[in-house]
């Protein structure tokens, strides 16, 4: 007994002495994270930069938020971003396993949320879901304000194209540019196309009428490919938010079964094994 206190003692000393240098490590991993980081305006390449030891060393596991509160602040902030484009995605929230998930998918992707504040799925909507997880989860975040109803709109509602008035005013310049040339090489016609005695024709006047003309058919030019790119572009978009259910409400089809299609499901799988061992079971009792 005498010699097991020694020994003991040292390991504990030992044991502290590691503790107290496995927290000046994490300490000075946060200092030096806090430094290379703008977690005002933390966004996805930051998250995809930043290394495991670097995310618990940022991030206190003791103070994150997690359960419902979380999944709504992260359906909060998901909206606001929803709003104003940043992301595209249709949010929904539902309860499987009598636990509450939210889920954002578009026509690329998907991701759902867990409470516990895992992320699961596919495509660019991890990829932009993951980082508002990690912010919404800590209780220095505050969430911007959006309204409840925030959706993506119907692909009906989509515009040809945007800068109507600036195309108007590029048309009115290349009339103008056209006009001033036609005008330039009329009163050159009237004047100046005559020879000189010495033989000569000024030809400054076509020249420049020339320039003039060019200058008008190139905005012209730009005027019908700028509606054109707005239109092929409108429809891009039309033809994303179909794929992702918006019109038809039809969830795309790369995306598992949620909440109460899960159940069903569970339950039909369950019918079809009952069904499958009565079928053996009775087979069995055949000659």
């Amino acid at each position: 007994m005498a010699d097991s206190s020694p020994s003991s003692t040292d390991g504990t000393a030992e044991t502290a002495a590691e503790a107290d240098a496995d927290a000046d490590a994490v300490d000075a991993l946060r200092r030096e994270v806090e430094e290379n980081y703008d977690f005002e305006n933390f966004g996805p390449s930051d998250m995809a930069r930043m290394s495991a030891e670097e995310w618990e060393a940022a991030f206190d596991p003791d103070t994150w938020i997690v359960g419902p509160e979380l999944l709504d602040r992260v359906e909060q902030d998901l909206k606001s971003r929803i709003q104003s484009r940043e992301v595209f995605a249709v949010l929904e929230r539902f309860e499987e396993g009598g636990e509450e998930r939210l889920v954002a998918y578009s026509d690329e992707g998907y991701a759902i949320v867990f409470p516990d504040g895992s992320v699961e799925g596919q495509g660019t909507v991890v990829r932009d879901v993951k980082p508002t997880v990690a912010l919404c989860s800590m209780d220095s975040y505050e969430v911007p304000d959006a309204p409840e109803d925030v959706s993506l709109p119907s692909p009906a509602d989509v515009p040809e194209g945007t800068g109507q008035l600036g195309n108007n005013l590029l048309q009115l310049i290349a009339f103008a540019q056209i006009l001033a040339g036609l005008g330039l090489v009329g009163v050159w016609l009237f004047t100046d196309a005559i020879p000189t005695p010495g033989g000569y024709v000024d030809l400054v006047a076509p020249m420049t009428a020339l320039i003039f003309v060019g200058i008008g058919l190139f905005l012209f030019m730009v005027v019908a490919n700028a509606r054109l790119s707005d239109r092929f572009r409108a429809e891009e978009f039309r033809d994303r938010l179909r794929a992702a259910g918006v019109e038809d409400g039809e969830r795309p089809e790369f995306l598992p079964p949620l909440g109460d299609d899960a159940e069903a499901l569970a339950a039909e799988g369950d019918e079809t094994a009952t069904d499958g061992a009565e079928t053996a079971g009775s087979s069995a009792d055949r000659p």
